[in-house]
């Protein structure tokens, strides 16, 4: 049971919320987490006023590929937005309004623009949740890399992808091409923002951001062994214990038992002296 976090309780009623949009719902995430005077309305009027001056320059009633290649030219070549390699995990890069602003983000903010305006040329791009790096597709046979300015991958490209990531202890399922339902994609971003916090030892935002991701999905393992840990770096020590015992009720078997096992032994060896 987390405790009532007003952060997390604001995004996750909007984020549940069937009337507003993906876009909206990243918006609300940097509105929440750290842009508390965002206008969420200008943002969707700005992507919005892109996708129309797509639209006006490009010819109906054209293939996917030649309608990729007009999207790749205007968002990357004319709008200029590209990969933030040389600040990748800065968090900012997790927030739709910055993306916006500074034209540089990472694979899931960029996707999230690219396939909205696709849309405006007819072009049916989906999400793709893929291990370590987000892509989106038109067909099984056409997968993109908006991080990359947009360029198509074969399969040897997603070979090496998790190879360079993984090493060789994954390899190609072609389950990793499935689409991702805009609430995991949300999820995602959440768990982003959680390890560059953690990264930068801002506990209270990484707190807000797990929360945030057991506001959609309560029984997340990952995100309650998460929380206990952060809990006991915070020296919350009763509530980590909690936590890091219902995150061995929820995954028993999991690789990381016994360095759980050794934690909670800690803490209460900490806890009686």
């Amino acid at each position: 049971m987390i405790e009532f976090d007003p952060f997390a309780e604001e995004w996750v009623a909007y984020a549940r919320n069937p009337s507003y949009s993906l876009v909206e719902k990243c918006l609300k995430l940097s509105q929440c987490l750290e842009f508390q005077s965002l206008d969420i309305g200008r943002y969707v009027a700005e992507i919005n006023s892109l996708g129309r001056n797509l639209r006006e320059h490009v010819p109906e009633g054209r293939n996917p590929a030649f309608l990729v290649s007009m999207l790749n030219e205007y968002m990357f070549d004319k709008l200029g937005f590209e990969g933030n390699r040389d600040d990748y995990y800065n968090p900012r890069n997790n927030f739709l309004n910055t993306v916006i602003d500074t034209r540089k983000g990472i694979p899931i903010t960029l996707s999230i623009l690219y396939i909205q305006l696709g849309n405006y040329i007819g072009l049916d791009l989906r999400p793709v949740g893929f291990p370590s790096h987000f892509l989106v597709k038109n067909s099984e046979e056409l997968i993109l890399d908006p991080f990359n300015g947009g360029i198509r991958l074969e399969k040897a490209d997603l070979d090496n992808m998790l190879k360079n990531t993984y090493g060789n202890s994954i390899k190609f399922n072609p389950e990793y091409l499935n689409e991702i339902e805009p609430r995991k994609i949300l999820i995602r971003i959440a768990r982003n923002l959680k390890s560059s916090y953690m990264q930068s030892f801002n506990y209270g935002m990484a707190m807000h951001c797990i929360n945030m991701v057991l506001g959609l999905e309560p029984e997340d393992p990952e995100e309650t062994r998460d929380l206990g840990i952060l809990q006991a770096r915070l020296l919350q020590n009763g509530k980590a214990l909690d936590s890091l015992n219902r995150y061995l009720e929820l995954s028993p078997e999991a690789d990381d038992v016994d360095y759980v096992l050794d934690l909670i032994r800690e803490i209460r060896d900490k806890a009686s002296r």
